[in-house]
């Protein structure tokens, strides 16, 4: 029986292996599509949150206000193009004839592109590392609104990426106070103080702000004294 088990676990592994080789084709054609695409869009700025936040909430409206402001000033908009914050955002953009960008991902629920997204830069991923890397190389500016475990892994991605200096320094706001300040208030006094697992200055990367003004404001005064270029 064992010899037997072994055989198929081995044949199994083999098939999967060589598949294994030919998707490296698909992940380098997601790569060559998400990077041409989003070269000829420009300086952008990603914005996070959300998918089930709904028309006519506070963070909704927020999220629309700054979106549409940012356009103002000459950044494109990055979201992941689906509803909620995502769809405030592209329409905020949309609104104001900026550029309005979506990548999209096929999740089998809550996920689907929204009207507001450009269609010559709405692009479709597979993969999530792919379009994690779409969203970081043409960003200069991070935005995270209210959201859930998506979110949370976009936030602590981008964080990591500015605390290692893996690429220019760039500006990363969480927006909305209450809904920040508990993980902020844990991250410093259990992360930082009693473990000393961050060090202390790797918190002050991050702002925390409740308006469109101060969000806007601090994008746009950032970069009258440093340079817009791609990340990496």
């Amino acid at each position: 029986m064992r010899e037997q088990l072994n055989s198929i676990k081995m044949r199994d592994w083999t098939e999967t292996k060589a598949h294994s080789s030919w998707q490296i084709f698909k992940i380098m054609a997601e790569f060559v599509q998400g990077f041409e695409s989003l070269a000829r869009v420009g300086p952008c700025v990603s914005i996070f949150g959300s998918a089930r936040t709904k028309p006519g909430h506070k963070y909704y409206e927020l999220t629309e206000e700054i979106a549409r402001r940012l356009s103002k000033e000459g950044f494109g908009i990055i979201t992941g193009g689906g509803p909620g914050i995502m769809e405030a955002a592209n329409k905020g953009a949309h609104s104001v004839s900026g550029r309005s960008v979506g990548l999209n991902i096929d999740l089998p629920f809550e996920q689907e592109s929204n009207k507001f997204v450009s269609k010559d830069t709405s692009i479709d991923f597979d993969y999530f590392f792919v379009r994690k890397v779409m969203f970081t190389k043409y960003s200069q500016g991070f935005i995270m609104m209210p959201g859930g475990w998506g979110t949370m892994d976009e936030f602590f991605e981008v964080a990591t990426l500015i605390q290692t200096r893996k690429f220019i320094q760039t500006p990363m706001v969480c927006v909305g106070s209450a809904y920040w300040s508990g993980l902020f208030n844990w991250m410093r006094e259990v992360m930082q103080e009693t473990e000393h697992n961050i060090s202390p200055g790797d918190l002050e990367l991050i702002k925390i702000f409740d308006t469109a003004d101060e969000v806007v404001n601090y994008i746009s005064e950032f970069y009258t004294h440093n340079k817009l270029q791609p990340n990496f």
